[in-house]
């Protein structure tokens, strides 16, 4: 998909969200959708704050994964300017594989919440969040959402709008794996990926997703069964120098019956 890049820090002249006394931020609107920033509850003990990225799209519009492929780009969000917050992490939900004259990508083509973990440099200080957010909205080309989204999480922690958003984003995240539904790295190659998937139900509508991370960039995969798993095998376009640091790739299983998530290791 054709997609117009521009700079995080043109945020206001693409899009503008004034603050609003409220956990949750005003809508920035562009033509295919919109998007806000939510929290509910307080800080736990560690300085754990939930909140979701609220994208409504358009019909016939879409958004990203965190690893959409060559042709696109994931959600970004820049808490640099925030008061006592030391970062932010989004989470997914599972994605679908979507094609295009460009090639193919790795997002969503309904409105969705994306999870996000805001964590207090202070955990016994107030916080106010004012986040540069950077969101690919497509059609048949990219037209990019970004804006500059502030909430302040004391002003209404209990609204029960919000508790109820954040909950059902999370409710919506995959599952852990398990004995009969996770995914395996199989040891070996250096210009492709393969990994043995187990999967509930047919086969056939299992789909893999890999987060290419830490300088790594993977090509769609290609799929076959063996002794009653799926192989997937995905070619290594890009990788790190050196092996990272870290618990390795993110990925998600999904199946018609639900999807589960985790890490492969660094091949």
């Amino acid at each position: 998909m054709n997609c117009l890049k521009l700079p995080l820090g043109l945020a206001l002249l693409a899009a503008s969200a004034l603050p609003a006394a409220a956990s949750s931020s005003r809508w920035a609107d562009s033509e295919g959708g919109r998007i806000r920033l939510v929290t509910a509850g307080l800080p736990d003990e560690s300085g754990r704050l939930n909140g979701v990225l609220h994208i409504q799209l358009k019909p016939s519009w879409k958004t990203y994964w965190r690893d959409p492929g060559a042709s696109g780009v994931p959600p970004q969000i820049d808490v640099s300017k925030a008061t006592n917050i030391a970062k932010a992490e989004f989470s997914y939900p599972a994605p679908g594989r979507h094609s295009d004259g460009y090639g193919e990508w790795a997002g969503y083509d309904r409105s969705v919440s994306l999870p996000v973990t805001f964590t207090l440099a202070n955990p016994r200080e107030k916080a106010v969040i004012e986040a540069g957010v950077f969101v690919g909205i497509c059609q048949t080309i990219c037209i990019p959402l970004q804006a500059r989204l502030t909430v302040d999480p004391t002003a209404d922690p209990d609204n029960a709008d919000d508790v109820w958003l954040i909950a059902a984003a999370r409710a919506a995240l995959p599952a852990k794996p398990s004995d009969g539904f996770a995914a395996m790295a199989v040891p070996g190659g250096k210009e492709v990926l393969t990994v043995e998937a187990t999967v509930p139900g047919l086969l056939q509508s299992a789909d893999l997703f890999v987060a290419g991370e830490q300088g790594y960039l993977f090509g769609a995969p290609t799929r076959a069964e063996r002794d009653g798993k799926l192989v997937f095998s995905l070619p290594i376009i890009g990788r790190p120098d050196t092996r990272p640091q870290g618990d390795g790739l993110p990925y998600t299983l999904t199946t018609p019956m639900g999807a589960v998530e985790g890490l492969l290791p660094y091949p």
